[in-house]
């Protein structure tokens, strides 16, 4: 019931172009802020142990956060596998991060993580976030959700990867892409911030603390 609710939702958002989001409009890290958690170790699924700071590119970094099963994620997959095995050889690192607790969706296991890579065909990094603290440290919420940052280290854009989850064929705002060309060009990110769309992040529990989960999917 929850994944064709969040189906419907996905075909409506996609109808219209994603409004971009003030500065603040949620909780996030913001432009300009220098990359976080670049020293958390997590596993990658080839099982080496990897930091952010492992995979920096020469020209810039991209961190999205994602996961198997969210349908939105699963929407937007294609594209990511895509931008994720193109842009390293262009120069930006590139690292996909699963923060979800797969005690609340299997499909998020690490095990589930290492063949979506296969069958998918993923060359970049796949991360585990063992502890959720890299998404709580970059305060991202939703799956999926992009961190782009310049070869500096500074963030130059946050978002969405494009205008159009449900059809690649009718999108008409690359805002992902247009940030990684305009990093690579020495220009300015055209769009710095769009609102992230998405299933929330099933964060795993804080010993002696409240769920930090966010029930969000816009």
């Amino acid at each position: 019931m929850k994944h064709r609710w969040v189906s419907a939702a996905i075909a409506a958002a996609s109808a219209i172009v994603i409004v971009h989001a003030a500065p603040n409009a949620h909780a996030a890290i913001q432009v300009g802020t220098a990359m976080p958690a670049v020293s958390d170790h997590m596993k990658n699924i080839d099982g080496r142990t990897l930091t952010l700071a492992d995979v920096r590119g020469e020209k810039g970094t991209l961190v999205i956060f994602s996961c198997n099963h969210c349908p939105w994620a699963q929407a937007w997959e294609e594209r990511i596998v895509a931008i994720g095995n193109e842009y390293p050889g262009k120069g930006i690192g590139v690292a996909v991060v699963n923060s979800n607790d797969p005690a609340k969706n299997p499909d998020d296991s690490f095990d589930q993580m290492k063949s979506r890579a296969k069958e998918r065909g993923m060359s970049y990094p796949y991360l585990y976030d063992a502890s959720s603290d890299v998404a709580r440290a970059f305060q991202a919420e939703h799956t999926p959700e992009a961190f782009l940052f310049d070869a500096s280290g500074k963030l130059v854009y946050h978002g969405a990867i494009d205008d159009n989850a449900k059809d690649a064929e009718h999108v008409t705002a690359h805002y992902l892409r247009d940030a990684l060309d305009a990093v690579l060009a020495g220009q300015d990110v055209p769009t710095a911030e769009t609102k992230a769309l998405g299933c929330g992040i099933k964060f795993r529990m804080v010993k002696g603390a409240k769920n930090t989960e966010k029930a969000k999917t816009s």
